[in-house]
């Protein structure tokens, strides 16, 4: 069983164009929502009004604020503990998904088949994943220059998908959606929340060898990212594999930004089925 997650912002529609292809090859497949998104999201108040007002997309407390990393990794293990029957599954999970991944592969292994991180996060042991935005690695993210408000006030790493801004919204096609056919990145656009639970970046988890180092893991590199840079990505992969030398890090390199379930779906779909 293949369970795909989406990251921030998204829902689980985004892997939409992925299943269908999933399914045909024989593997059954379900995505879900991740807390604070999809059918669990909370929008905020200056997203919902009609008139656009700046000044609260900057101070404005988030409804998912106290959303933490535990809520999101205990929602994820109840999930694929209903869908799996209690037997392992393999999760995919993208962009800021992985934190949730690794933290449910930590403390439940056996519930977890093969961890795949597609263009996501996978922190080292005891580092919140925020503190990676701060790396070189990540000095050249488009998403960094699209961000609104101190996420200590509001409690979110908030997009401003009000913002009235071509060039806002231009830019955050680029960022996400670079390699999309331009008709369904503005549709998927259209289909983003705003925030995204800060505490699921700013919290970390303890890696232990028998916890989230004994689960087989595939890292799907994308080598266009302008969310999450290439060089980061290498980097989650050479801190990983320097951890857990007994269990290295498999590499599938996809030449796509950081949305390859849009772009070129039947692709990912494709190298998911043949991990297993």
């Amino acid at each position: 069983m293949l369970v795909f997650v989406h990251g921030f912002w998204h829902g689980s529609w985004c892997w939409s164009r992925v299943i269908p292809h999933v399914v045909a090859a024989g593997r059954p497949a379900v995505a879900v929502d991740m807390a604070g998104h999809g059918l669990y999201a909370q929008r905020p108040q200056w997203f919902i009004d009609r008139s656009y007002n700046p000044e609260a997309v900057e101070t404005e407390v988030s409804p998912v604020a106290g959303l933490t990393l535990n809520d999101a990794a205990e929602l994820l293990t109840a999930q694929i503990t209903q869908i799996g029957g209690g037997k392992p599954v393999t999760v995919v999970a993208h962009s800021a998904a992985g934190p949730v991944l690794t933290r449910v592969a930590q403390r439940t292994p056996e519930l977890i088949a093969h961890a795949v991180y597609l263009a996501a996060y996978m922190p080292a042991s005891d580092v919140p994943s925020v503190r990676y935005l701060r790396s070189p690695e990540a000095a050249d993210s488009l998403v960094t220059l699209l961000l609104r408000g101190n996420p200590q006030r509001t409690g979110a790493v908030r997009l401003d998908l009000a913002n009235p801004d071509p060039e806002y919204r231009r830019q955050l096609r680029e960022a996400f959606y670079g390699d999309v056919d331009p008709l369904l990145a503005e549709a998927a656009t259209g289909l983003l929340t705003p925030d995204g639970p800060v505490d699921i970046m700013a919290s970390s988890t303890t890696l232990t060898r028998d916890g989230w180092g004994s689960v087989r893991r595939t890292y799907l590199l994308c080598t266009k990212d302008r969310a999450l840079e290439p060089a980061l990505q290498e980097r989650f992969i050479a801190e990983a594999d320097a951890a857990f030398p007994d269990n290295p890090t498999s590499v599938v390199r996809i030449d796509a930004s950081h949305s390859p379930f849009l772009s070129m779906p039947e692709t990912v779909a494709d190298i998911v089925v043949r991990l297993d």
